[in-house]
């Protein structure tokens, strides 16, 4: 895969009993911050921007977190935006909406 920026989102579902689905949500949102890649925390998921590689890595590093802390089950929505020929960027797609 080329080494241009692309963007994404990641959303994390815990089904989980055992406590609340933000406190799994909240474990998760740290190994996005020490990526060291670009991320905006929404509040239905979490935008990231950086290589694929990059951001496949951090995806994997989510479910990887979940799974070794024990969370039961969860559904990880993903979606992910990739230009073949150039970068993209959240702010290009949703800048002329700020006021």
């Amino acid at each position: 895969m080329h080494s241009h920026t692309i963007c994404a989102t990641i959303q994390i579902l815990p089904l989980a009993q055992d406590k609340h689905p933000y406190e799994w949500v909240d474990e998760a949102i740290p190994i996005i911050i020490r990526s060291g890649i670009k991320y905006e925390v929404r509040s239905f998921a979490t935008e990231i921007e950086g290589t694929y590689s990059e951001v496949m890595q951090v995806i994997n590093g989510v479910n990887e977190h979940l799974y070794q802390k024990g969370c039961a089950e969860w559904i990880a929505n993903i979606q992910i935006q990739i230009r073949a020929d150039r970068a993209i960027s959240s702010s290009e797609k949703t800048e002329k909406y700020h006021i």
